[in-house]
């Protein structure tokens, strides 16, 4: 049997980065074993449908490099109101489609009919008010909250199939239900305590808990992996695929994401979408590689972090998911997103850049050859630097546009008078003004030379030059980032320099 698994997410939101984690270890499931992935779009839940969140789900999860095998095909989100030019990108296509549930709402009406048939279902009329005082009522006795089950037993005609109604799963009073979950083991659950569950509403639409186990069976998905939060709502599953006589996949929760706090991970902690990872300048390979290891490793002692993509296909082992809860840390994504900059290629990074100066209005789009072959200069400044792209544009600011000269305070250097301090910009700025190259390797020479003839300590010399030049206490190295100003705004950066020194009167023998 060949592994089938999805990624089903609804479109009521960017999917969060814990559910993008759980889609990981799907994808590398089906890769492992030689499977597919299959990506299927649940948008049953009308109240909170926002279709514009189709495409930023699918262009996030290309990014990431979770190709699908099987999903929407062309006229599936054409009919969803996705641009023919983003739908053309998108569309897969495959042999069990529709992959869109609200076009498979006819299916889940037959199955919906024939578990009214089997007696395994009921209709249900009690209307909103009715159900949230049965709701109130037993909230003040500390009884457990579900449906009372009023419908359940009236005569089969009582409620006509043209009345506005709803059909409910008839859960078994007594007895037990038996989730088997590879990782969780078996999880025992009471007839007693399962809600006698909505499965068709009466707008025609199926609930989740009905069109999941539809959708599972039609689309063949052999193996569900999902986050173990879903497990409380599984035996009501269990029990439809029970009740219709289908074969259950593999079920296997794998442990929720949790903040460094132990909290459930949630905004205040940071980014929480592939879009939010994506605008702060995360590599997709580092967010990739970074995501498997949030509740799985490979064991045997293997302390490796870094790893391509093929190596944790083949590594990967679903049965050895961590059964605890895993820990996001972004500390630690941004050292492995620090480590796959520093791997990138001068030219790979330059072109990861750019968008980051271009949205920041720093870098015209498209970038001039001339300003392209000045910002070449500026990635070998930054690349050790950078655990993020986004922080680029603070980290080389200074190379765009102008800056306000420091306070005085900050011209004068460490245990170097204002007079020292003074002497020391006007002979930096006159031996940069006429040396013949103004590289890197020509000025480093040039200013420690001038630090050896005027007595000073090289790193004296520099703090000034740096904030007269950058405005900055910290700057990317020194002359690289002269190199990369250019002669004319770094000589003229350095007189207005001296101009704030000469008016505090801190230049004054």
């Amino acid at each position: 049997m060949s592994v089938r698994v999805r990624m089903a997410p609804s479109p009521t939101g960017e999917p969060h980065i814990g559910n993008v984690r759980t889609a990981v270890f799907n994808w590398l499931f089906a890769r492992k074993m030689g499977g597919r992935f299959i990506l299927r779009v649940e948008d049953t839940d009308r109240t909170r449908y926002q279709p514009e969140t189709v495409e930023v789900m699918m262009d996030g999860l290309r990014w990431l490099g979770l190709n699908w095998d099987e999903g929407p095909g062309l006229e599936e989100l054409q009919r969803m109101g996705i641009h023919p030019e983003a739908a053309a990108k998108y569309a897969v296509g495959g042999p069990c489609g529709p992959y869109i549930q609200s076009e498979r709402l006819d299916q889940y009406r037959e199955v919906a009919a024939e578990l009214l048939e089997r007696g395994w279902a009921y209709r249900c009329n009690c209307t909103p008010e009715r159900l949230e005082r049965v709701r109130q009522r037993q909230r003040a006795n500390k009884e457990l909250v579900m449906y009372d089950r009023h419908c359940r037993d009236l005569p089969p005609d009582t409620i006509s199939p043209h009345e506005p109604h709803v059909i409910r799963l008839k859960v078994p009073l007594e007895g037990q239900t038996i989730l088997h979950d590879v990782i969780k083991g078996d999880v025992v659950f009471e007839n007693s305590g399962i809600d006698d569950q909505v499965l068709l509403k009466s707008d025609g639409f199926p609930t989740y808990h009905l069109a999941v186990v539809v959708d599972d069976h039609g689309m063949e998905i052999t193996h569900v992996i999902r986050g173990d939060d879903w497990i409380p709502s599984t035996p009501k599953r269990v029990l439809i695929y029970q009740a219709l006589g289908w074969q259950p996949p593999v079920y296997c929760h794998v442990p929720l994401v949790l903040a460094t706090d132990g909290k459930k991970l949630g905004k205040r902690h940071g980014a929480t979408s592939i879009t939010q990872f994506r605008e702060q300048g995360y590599l997709s390979e580092a967010l990739f590689n970074f995501l498997t290891l949030v509740g799985w490793a490979p064991g045997g002692g293997e302390e490796q972090e870094i790893f391509g993509r093929d190596e944790l296909i083949a590594a990967f082992d679903l049965f050895r998911v961590n059964k605890a809860s895993a820990v996001f840390s972004y500390d630690k994504l941004d050292w492995m997103n620090g480590v796959y900059i520093r791997e990138l290629a001068e030219e790979a990074l330059l072109e990861r850049l750019l968008p980051f100066w271009q949205r920041a209005g720093l870098v015209p789009d498209p970038c001039p050859d001339e300003e392209r072959e000045r910002l070449r200069l500026v990635v070998p400044l930054v690349q050790e630097r950078l655990k993020r792209l986004g922080e680029v544009v603070e980290w080389t600011g200074f190379l765009f546009g102008e800056i306000e000269p420091p306070p005085a305070d900050k011209l004068v250097g460490k245990k170097m008078t204002p007079q020292e301090s003074l002497v020391a910009l006007q002979q930096a700025r006159a031996r940069l003004a006429g040396v013949e190259s103004f590289d890197a390797e020509t000025l480093e020479a040039l200013l420690r030379g001038l630090a050896d003839e005027l007595a000073l300590k090289a790193g004296s010399l520099f703090g000034i030059l740096r904030w007269a030049v950058t405005g900055q206490q910290v700057s990317p190295p020194l002359f690289g980032s002269l190199a990369a100003l250019g002669r004319e705004k770094t000589v003229a950066r350095l007189e207005a320099a001296e101009s704030v020194l000469a008016a505090a009167g801190q230049g004054n023998p």
